[in-house]
């Protein structure tokens, strides 16, 4: 295997994880083992597991961006883009209720540990602040725009990490169908009278 493509088979397992166990759970070993390779060709990529925490970052990051471009590309109007986002909480539901989400248990993990990557890790939520309050701007909404992002932001965090406690499939919809029928009450095709 390539350097390079061994150093990414490293943080693609560190990525998982990271996520399924936690930043301060999992140990180098545990990463080694799950790479399957020796100390010496791990310790060759990462001596300390900083290190492969900001590589993480680094994935979970240009991740988030294609992500993101390609709900742009895919979807024609900023509702249907705001609703790719919400539909999150549907494509990932087994692993949101197995491991809430992973923005959100990474970031929440780094702050209480007052990690120095905190704040990088909360970049993640930036990425999808951004996005989305540029979707609202679009929909008509640009003087409330950050507002809305926070609060769907709020929102779809409070529903992975209730779905992680109660491990609840149906209670993940319902708040996915209460999120869809907000924001196309916010839509202004809804606030136009209907045609007789």
């Amino acid at each position: 295997m390539a350097a390079a493509a061994t150093r990414q088979h490293i943080v693609e397992a560190a990525d998982r994880l990271f996520y399924e166990r936690g930043f301060e759970a999992t140990a180098f070993a545990d990463i080694a083992a799950a790479t399957g390779l020796s100390r010496g060709n791990f310790y060759y990529h990462f001596k300390v597991k900083n290190e492969i925490l900001d590589a993480v970052i680094t994935l979970r990051l240009e991740r988030t961006r294609l992500l993101l471009a390609g709900w742009q590309a895919a979807a024609e109007t900023p509702v249907e883009r705001i609703h790719s986002f919400i539909g999150m909480l549907i494509g990932n539901r087994a692993k949101i209720m197995l491991y809430g989400c992973p923005v959100g248990t990474l970031c929440a993990e780094l702050a209480k540990l007052d990690h120095i990557a905190s704040s990088r890790a909360s970049e993640l939520f930036t990425l999808f602040r951004e996005w989305l309050a540029g979707q609202f701007s679009l929909l008509g909404r640009a003087a409330d725009a950050d507002r809305l992002a926070m609060h769907l932001l709020m929102r779809s965090q409070g529903v992975a990490t209730l779905a992680a406690a109660f491990r609840d499939e149906a209670f993940i919809r319902r708040e996915v169908e209460q999120m869809n029928l907000w924001l196309e009450a916010l839509s202004p095709a809804a606030s136009l009278p209907l045609e007789t």
